[in-house]
């Protein structure tokens, strides 16, 4: 299941952003709630998804910074389907309120590499520790209407 995040979900988004083996944050406290709240308020959209009523995972896009800020599961939840659906609700919405170019930045030699990679997103620039990713509209909706896409438009 999958559904609008709120702000009364910021502390469990909090739980599942700390617990990831990959991509982690230097200092659990870097992300503090007002930054997250700003991006589920102010700057975009925010969706979580839940098995048995607890938030295994999470995705933000920022519409006004034309980037992916966050797109999380729990570890033992990885691998089953969960990433692609928020991957997929957080795009729609996105390409539905711009047509921006959206970008976002992970880990080289992660599974988000390959997840990114999977799912449409062209490499653009690469450090020793980050890739960035873009994705254009044209694009999304290529993808989607591909063999590869695993949805149709519409849906």
């Amino acid at each position: 299941m999958i559904r609008i995040a709120t702000i009364s979900d910021i502390p469990e988004l909090q739980i599942v952003r700390n617990s990831v083996k990959e991509n982690k944050l230097s200092s659990p406290n870097r992300i503090k709630d007002a930054d997250v709240e700003e991006y589920l308020l102010s700057r975009g959209k925010g969706w979580v998804t839940f098995v048995d009523g607890k938030i295994i995972g999470f995705a933000i896009a920022d519409l006004i910074g034309h980037s992916i800020w966050a797109l999380f599961l729990l570890p033992e939840y990885e691998g089953r389907g969960y990433g692609r659906q928020l991957h997929q609700a957080m795009l729609d919405w996105y390409f539905s309120e711009s047509r921006e170019k959206l970008w976002l930045t992970t880990g080289s030699n992660t599974r988000a590499e390959n997840f990114y990679k999977m799912h449409g997103w062209t490499e653009v620039s690469r450090s020793e520790s980050e890739i960035k990713f873009e994705m254009s509209y044209d694009e999304w909706i290529e993808y989607k209407m591909s063999e590869n896409g695993r949805w149709e438009i519409g849906r």
